[in-house]
């Protein structure tokens, strides 16, 4: 089997680059990655945030995630600058668009971060490291921001290697550089590791990456469950997950809606309640589209930042509400850890226009129905507004929460 090649690219301090490249083209006469600066949401419907920072501000003591009224004590004269979503996805397709001449491999893993499968391009680009030079270089030259890339033969440890050193640079971390590159760094800074688990394994005496890689694997489940045994094996760079290419048929690559929540929260009652009114939102817009998904996501973020996703892939393809939001249950039940989150979202992908489902005909009776009574809903919800049809089990009393 041949050896895979990974790369993964991410933007340096994006959205704040992106809206300094922005700024420029219109004319403005600063550069505001060279001044104090950050990117900062609305204060009073608690994203008054900073989401970006510039070099200068973080010298001056300025972090992600504090109150803007913070950034502003530590930094005086701090210019904050509204987020423009809009702006940031339109410069994320763009960058995907200049990927796709190097390879059709290539997954999103956020609006800034890209993975790109170039496992068999060896003829085209014998030297994968003078490649990564060539793209980074062009990036600039051709959009004004810099990137980040690391190159390994998986997922994990391109990602880790391109969070090496920071800004513009290529870094690699293929197998035999493992202990050398990754084994020394804290524990803190292995992927998926958050500050909880941190805290836990340091007060085991854990330290470093090679602590944990060292860990005896029996004792890690015992401690951590199934979360144990995923830490050692991204400690010692096991990554078996493949690059997951979008598709280009015309359609939505994706539909999906998130929502930040008043507070951190683990309880499966306010989940499910998010949940339901998600699938909602998802399956309306997929009806008009008239595509149907083959694959349902959950993105999570935790009260400390950290963004993760769970998938399934489904047998029938949908866009029926009550069939995405008892798969997201699923999805739910699988794939989230068990922390509070900041933030809860689905996400539909991997669409069809065609609607092949292997059904019994007893089944296909209750499937006709189901989108008769899914067209009556739709109509209701248009007329009445979202969330004014809600499932009786969600008005139970009280809250479930995860054992």
């Amino acid at each position: 089997m041949k050896e895979r090649l990974i790369f993964h690219i991410d933007v340096n301090n994006a959205f704040l680059s992106w809206t300094a490249v922005d700024l420029l083209k219109k004319g403005y006469p600063i550069d505001i990655r060279t001044i104090p600066s950050v990117i900062g949401g609305d204060e009073e419907k608690r994203r008054g945030i900073v989401t970006a920072k510039s070099p200068v501000a973080k010298k001056m003591g300025v972090v992600t995630a504090e109150p803007l009224y913070m950034a502003r004590r530590k930094c005086p004269g701090l210019k904050v600058f509204p987020g423009d979503y809009q702006l940031y996805h339109r410069q994320s397709d763009q960058l995907y668009q200049y990927f796709c001449q190097f390879t059709d491999k290539i997954e999103r893993f956020s609006i800034d971060e890209c993975f790109l499968d170039m496992t068999g391009t060896e003829l085209l680009y014998p030297d994968p490291i003078q490649l990564a030079y060539q793209m980074k270089n062009e990036i600039y030259e051709k959009f004004g921001y810099t990137v980040n890339i690391g190159i390994a033969n998986n997922k994990l440890c391109a990602k880790m290697a391109s969070d090496f050193e920071k800004p513009n640079k290529v870094h690699t971390l293929f197998y035999y550089e493992i202990e050398k590159k990754m084994w020394p760094l804290p524990v803190t800074e292995l992927f998926m590791v958050g500050k909880a688990s941190s805290k836990t394994l340091m007060e085991l005496g854990i330290h470093t990456i090679g602590d944990l890689a060292k860990m005896d694997i029996q004792f890690l489940r015992r401690r951590f469950k199934s979360q144990g045994e995923m830490m050692h094996h991204y400690a010692n760079g096991i990554d078996f997950s493949e690059v997951n290419p979008e598709q280009h048929n015309g359609m939505n690559k994706s539909i999906s809606v998130t929502e930040t929540l008043p507070k951190d929260t683990d309880s499966i009652y306010e989940f499910k309640q998010i949940l339901m009114k998600q699938a909602e939102k998802v399956g309306r817009q997929a009806r008009q589209e008239k595509l149907y998904a083959k694959t349902i996501a959950l993105i999570f973020k935790t009260g400390d930042f950290i963004s993760y996703s769970h998938q399934i892939k489904i047998m029938n393809p949908t866009n029926v509400t009550s069939e995405i939001y008892q798969y997201a249950l699923e999805v739910l039940n699988k794939g989230w850890r068990g922390e509070p989150l900041r933030l809860l979202g689905i996400r539909l992908s991997d669409f069809t226009e065609n609607h092949n489902r292997q059904l019994s005909l007893f089944e296909q009776e209750k499937d006709l129905s189901n989108h008769k009574i899914q067209e009556v809903m739709d109509d209701i919800s248009e007329k009445y507004g979202d969330g004014v049809i809600i499932p009786a089990s969600l008005k139970q009393k009280g809250e479930e929460r995860k054992s």
